[in-house]
């Protein structure tokens, strides 16, 4: 495994497949390509879940062939190549120079229990950081915890409710919902729609002090 030191940005983004820019968040994120999550694949296909109406699925993902491609890469590269985890150590490092807030799959979610597992090692080997991870896959969070314990503390891991205007999950501290109305909101809900579909200075999802987000469906 390389150093830090070892690496230049556009060696260590080459390794990666690069990382994710999305205008609404602040700083770098990473995607994979929805197609592959695995929950998500089997909720898309039942009405009023909340990846029947899945963004990744249409837009610049579908629209243009590269976009998928490069997410595809993305994933084979996280499986398959040694260098993976500490480029991404690196690269996470490295722009956290200026935003020390990271976004885990603006599309796609985790594969397996390893890839949990490595999202938890480059959370460590990053303290300077703040991870979000919002996820669908509530058996992998929860077969993770009783194997490994609590997460990192500047990893915020949260569970996505399964339906929209569903109840957040109950088994886990840190959870998400998709609403119709802002009365059905649990503990926060997001700004976002009412700024331009912007974070601008709104932090909530990074933040473990506010339990469950509420996102108004769009």
């Amino acid at each position: 495994m390389k150093s830090r030191e070892t690496y230049t940005v556009k060696q260590a983004w080459k390794e990666v497949g690069g990382l994710s820019d999305p205008s609404k968040m602040p700083g770098y994120g990473t995607s994979l390509p929805a197609q592959e999550c695995k929950t998500g694949s089997k909720l898309v296909k039942i009405k009023n879940s909340a990846c029947y109406y899945c963004y990744a699925l249409k837009g610049n993902y579908k629209r243009f062939p590269h976009v998928g491609k490069a997410l595809y890469k993305r994933l084979y590269l996280m499986q398959n190549n040694p260098e993976w985890l500490p480029a991404m150590v690196f690269l996470i490092n490295w722009y956290g120079k200026k935003v020390r807030h990271f976004r885990w799959h603006d599309s796609g979610d985790i594969q397996d229990r390893e890839h949990l597992i490595k999202i938890r090692k480059i959370a460590t080997l990053t303290p300077s950081i703040t991870h979000w991870l919002p996820t669908r896959e509530a058996k992998i969070v929860k077969e993770h915890i009783k194997e490994f314990g609590a997460f990192p503390k500047n990893l915020i891991v949260r569970v996505s409710a399964t339906m929209i205007d569903g109840k957040p999950h109950k088994f886990y501290k840190h959870t998400s919902t998709v609403v119709t109305d802002s009365n059905l909101a649990t503990d926060w809900l997001c700004p976002s729609s009412k700024q331009g579909n912007k974070c601008l200075d709104c932090r909530a999802c990074w933040d473990k002090g506010v339990r469950n987000i509420s996102y108004i469906k769009h």
